[in-house]
């Protein structure tokens, strides 16, 4: 299976100013709520840097032109959502948030896993973090996970969820090009992605509560609540992902059998009617 043909990716050369009085409480639902999507911006900026070095490793194993297109506008997407999420980042270090010293953690964990991880571990990590971001994609697109957002902010997250969901495969389209040995490929991608899982959650949370206790506000109990809220009631924007999360470990799992290309063209027609 591959990425469908109404599917295109493309590379849109979207900028964004975050307004600074508004990115400690952006989120309708509050700023503990805010700090869980500013701590996985945070993330983005390395994070997109290590899925394009993992794909790239393998381009030249790719025959298919098709998908060498993919991988190239893959790239393209990547390194412009790394540089907005930096524009982002550094709004938030501007209004005192601990941006550089985690990112500069993140920086250093990163390379430690450069070092220890084989090129095809790392492409099994980066195909497991594009599924999660992509189900995290069609909670923002799908399930009112920004509410009533404030424009600029919600313009961000969209157009962000939008291109993650048109290249959600690519990665793993290279994974399985690259890849002779099904059953080896299927046990790697697997055993990766619950390490990856761990991990990924549990470095989000950390993130998100050093945000939080840098805002003053970790002994916010009605906070706390909100954001459980949020998380596991309504919109439940983790409580809907574990169904995702868990058809990724079907044998003949692929991204793109969940179809939701329709919250693209919904977007981009949106898009459109907004262009003077």
């Amino acid at each position: 299976m591959r990425t469908p043909a109404p599917v295109g990716i493309e590379q849109r050369d979207m900028r964004f100013e975050p307004h600074a009085e508004a990115l400690r409480t952006w989120h309708p639902d509050g700023p503990h709520v805010t700090h869980f999507f500013n701590a996985l911006s945070i993330f983005f900026p390395e994070g997109e840097k290590f899925f394009i070095e993992a794909v790239r490793h393998y381009r030249d194993r790719i025959d298919d032109p098709g998908l060498a297109a993919d991988v190239q506008a893959f790239v393209g997407q990547e390194a412009i959502h790394s540089r907005e999420h930096r524009r982002y980042n550094q709004a938030l270090a501007e209004v005192g948030l601990p941006v550089a010293r985690l990112e500069g953690w993140l920086r250093g964990f990163l390379e430690r896993v450069r070092k220890r991880a084989s090129p095809i571990e790392q492409l099994a990590a980066t195909i497991a973090l594009e599924h999660f971001t992509a189900i995290l994609a069609g909670q923002v697109l799908a399930a009112d996970a920004l509410g009533d957002a404030p424009d600029e902010m919600a313009r961000i997250w969209r157009w962000h969820a939008v291109e993650e969901t048109e290249h959600k495969a690519v990665a793993y389209d290279v994974f399985e090009t690259v890849t002779a040995d099904r059953r080896g490929a299927y046990v790697l991608r697997s055993a990766v992605m619950l390490s990856t899982s761990v991990i990924f959650w549990f470095l989000v949370f950390r993130f998100h509560w050093a945000l939080v206790r840098a805002d003053g506000l970790a002994g916010d109990l009605r906070g706390w609540l909100r954001l459980a809220r949020f998380l596991w009631v309504r919109p439940g924007t983790l409580r809907r992902l574990v169904r995702p999360w868990a058809r990724y470990f079907r044998p003949g799992f692929h991204p793109w059998q969940d179809d939701n290309h329709h919250l693209v063209e919904t977007w981009k027609a949106g898009l459109s009617a907004a262009s003077p």
